[in-house]
């Protein structure tokens, strides 16, 4: 029996080697996937809330599954980035760090008189931007640190993967409702260099989403403040921000205020120097 591969099925495989190709399919595959799953669950004549449950319980598996597939069936190769080990006190972790970088940002906030908070809701206001923040944080993190980051560090190394990744990651929060350019830079700057470091640092997925997740939840959830240019929600404080756009982030939110561009660029910063000092930092091939 002839057990060798024939040559078509040789270049195919060749074809799908290719760091461009599994790029551009390991976008498709986690994107496309997740966007029909969401398209049809907001179709649904259902409330926000249940809204939001289904999300996180289609957005989650439908990410994992499709980034399955591309590691497994496409890479061949373990999926190292996801594994069990470490898993719970990465993201336990990851989860310390963001929650701990919004309350410091909002503590100079409130020094300053930007931030002022008049009371509290109940806290059952936290179970939707808990729901969102768990399925951004999981679909966003496979799609632009385990798909286009890691793919990129490969082939051009670490500094350019982080650029890139960075940059395109600020870029479509262009696309959000109350965008802006200032906005978009600063997403760039803190979380696109923040979470990428993260993952270098670890060289696993858990660090970036627990921060993902917690930054999302923290921001919208608790201090009611809005999201990458999103519409602020009902937190569990009501709150209000005033002041200079360049200091309160103006409507796209706390993220693009210098308070937080400093902020978040200084952890980012750590983060790699970190992974620096760990040999983590891949040269160009």
């Amino acid at each position: 029996m002839n057990t060798e591969a024939s040559p078509s099925a040789s270049k195919t495989r060749a074809f799908l080697q290719m760091p461009l190709t599994r790029l551009i399919v390991g976008f498709l595959l986690v994107f496309i996937a997740v966007a029909i799953v969401q398209t049809v669950i907001v179709a649904l004549p259902v409330s926000r809330v249940w809204s939001s449950i289904l999300l996180v319980g289609f957005t989650v598996p439908v990410a994992y599954g499709a980034y399955y597939v591309l590691v497994h069936f496409i890479e061949r190769r373990q999926m190292t980035e996801l594994s069990a080990s470490g898993a719970v006190r990465e993201t336990a972790q990851g989860i310390g760090i963001g929650a701990v970088l919004l309350g410091a940002i909002m503590l100079i906030l409130t020094l300053t008189g930007a931030y002022k908070s008049a009371g509290a809701n109940s806290f059952s206001v936290l179970l939707r931007p808990f729901l969102l923040a768990v399925s951004s944080a999981v679909f966003e993190e496979i799609l632009f640190r385990g798909v286009l980051f890691r793919i990129v560090e490969r082939s051009l190394g670490s500094w350019i993967a982080l650029a890139i990744s960075a940059a395109i990651f600020g870029g479509l929060h262009l696309l959000n409702q109350n965008a802006t350019l200032i906005g978009a830079i600063a997403i760039m700057v803190t979380a696109g260099i923040t979470l990428g470091g993260a993952f270098v640092l670890t060289r696993r997925l858990w660090l970036p989403m627990g921060i993902h997740f917690a930054w999302n939840f923290t921001l919208s959830g608790v201090f009611g403040s809005a999201v990458s240019g999103n519409p602020a929600a009902q937190g569990l404080l009501r709150s209000s921000l005033t002041g200079p756009d360049w200091l309160t982030g103006g409507t796209f939110g706390v993220e693009a205020s210098i308070v937080t561009v400093i902020i978040g660029a200084a952890v980012g910063i750590f983060f790699l120097w970190r992974a620096s000092k760990k040999g983590n930092i891949l040269r160009r091939q």
